[in-house]
């Protein structure tokens, strides 16, 4: 657990905890925490029961927002993408009047990434910390969006191009990722407007009306997540019939390859049966002449299909 003090964007640690509980002369206490700290904050902070249960338990937290006595506990889901597989990291806040506790369980990059934003913009309010702090979440999932959208594109290419019965589990299981998370995205844009619509007392007038510019950007990550669903459905549908085409190539050439050797066969049959008086039989070149003749009705009937493009 990290405790400091927040003025003007700088920080100075606070080796105390009893430090934080009272308000300071300026600035704000900023607590990034564990979730195993939350044993020792709960009653020096007064936090709700239910709002740490929630951060204790080990099922998946929907993005919410609670509305205590003394202060609001909100959930956000911050996201990152390996290339194989896309993870939520729930992001606990419990915002304060003069102090705001972060807690997490895990590592969570948004947070790293606020630090030099505080000092640059000296911020010196919580709630102004917590604009940054979703700005930065909502953000990233462009980024991720980004992400998403080559990977979709470089799979498509490689289906046009190559076909595998790889990029069949590759299309269901990204697909099922993106559904996964628009679900997600629902609560956690309903979030976002409660904090730019509802009458908060503990988030500034003026800095409240900055939400709805974080809201109409969940908005478009939203919509464009829908996108994503359907271009997945194309992209089913493009390698099933990448697949019937190749099925059906692959019986042209077969069918043009039976075509060809069917009067070959004619042939070998004709001259295979076991009569005395057949004239060729007993020919000098007769044996020569039968293959050269079975050659060149082969390459001719190649020469026409190709001609015709049926190969």
């Amino acid at each position: 657990m990290k405790i400091r003090l927040v003025n003007e964007g700088v920080f100075e640690p606070i080796d105390d905890i009893q430090t934080a509980l009272s308000a300071p002369k300026a600035g704000f206490y900023w607590i990034d925490a564990d979730v195993d700290d939350l044993t020792e904050l709960q009653p020096l902070f007064s936090l709700h029961d239910l709002a740490v249960e929630d951060c204790l338990s080990d099922e998946e937290q929907r993005p919410k927002i609670e509305i205590y006595e003394n202060h609001y506990f909100i959930v956000v889901n911050s996201i990152r993408f390996d290339d194989e597989e896309i993870f939520l990291r729930a992001l606990n806040i419990f915002l304060g009047r003069h102090f705001i506790i972060t807690v997490t369980n895990q590592k969570i990059n948004e947070i790293r990434s606020l630090k030099p934003m505080l000092w640059e913009q000296e911020v010196s309010g919580p709630d102004r910390f917590l604009y940054l702090l979703v700005d930065l979440v909502v953000d990233n999932y462009f980024t991720v969006g980004d992400r998403i959208e080559a990977k979709i594109e470089k799979l498509e290419e490689d289906i046009l191009m190559h076909t595998k019965k790889s990029h069949l589990s590759e299309i269901i299981g990204l697909r099922s990722e993106i559904l996964w998370l628009k679900k997600v995205l629902g609560p956690q844009k309903e979030v976002i407007n409660t904090l730019n619509k509802k009458d908060l007392r503990l988030i500034d007038d003026q800095l409240q009306k900055y939400f709805s510019d974080i809201y109409e950007n969940a908005v478009k990550i939203s919509e464009t997540f829908e996108t994503y669903r359907d271009l997945m459905s194309n992209l089913r549908e493009a390698y099933q019939s990448s697949i019937a085409n190749r099925a059906n190539e692959i019986m042209r050439v077969f069918t043009a390859m039976t075509t060809i050797f069917m009067p070959l066969t004619i042939i070998t049959g004709i001259y295979g049966m076991n009569f005395d008086d057949m004239p060729e039989l007993h020919w000098k070149y007769g044996y020569i002449s039968i293959i050269g003749l079975m050659i060149s009705l082969g390459i001719g009937m190649f020469f026409v299909f190709r001609k015709k493009d049926w190969i």
